[in-house]
């Protein structure tokens, strides 16, 4: 504990005459030791319930961390099967082509062509 200064205060007291009595206990007060270790416990009781606060912020923002996890990954796999249907989709597409250009012949591969120049077309048309 600091040595208090024995010089006198602002009014003209000795500082110790000042806290002589509470530090003894003869002033009907605490004991600077209990008055220090009360402000240490209130001190540490509020302390103690910031860090409460602060846990139950993370405990909250780690439960929405966990929810939107599972949503993405809900949302991720719904993708997965549809570029599946779509890949499966296409295969069927190029299969029927290949059937269509075996039967068909000039015909056919002209209207094919006119048809991918036209959807070109558009998609530019749209796009601009």
């Amino acid at each position: 504990m600091r040595q208090r200064p024995s010089s006198k205060g602002r009014a003209g007291r000795n500082t110790n005459d000042m806290y002589g009595d509470v530090e003894s206990g003869r002033g009907g007060g605490m004991s600077s030791n209990e008055a220090n270790r009360g402000i240490m416990e209130q001190q540490n009781n509020d302390r103690i319930s910031e860090l409460s606060e602060q846990v139950a912020r993370l405990r909250g923002l780690t439960t929405d961390i966990h929810s939107e996890v599972r949503e993405q990954n809900s949302l991720l796999d719904d993708m997965g099967d549809g570029f599946s249907n779509v890949g499966d989709m296409l295969t069927g597409s190029l299969a029927r082509m290949g059937v269509m250009l075996e039967r068909g012949g000039a015909k056919h591969m002209c209207y094919l062509v006119g048809f991918v120049v036209f959807v070109m077309v558009f998609l530019y048309w749209l796009v601009k």
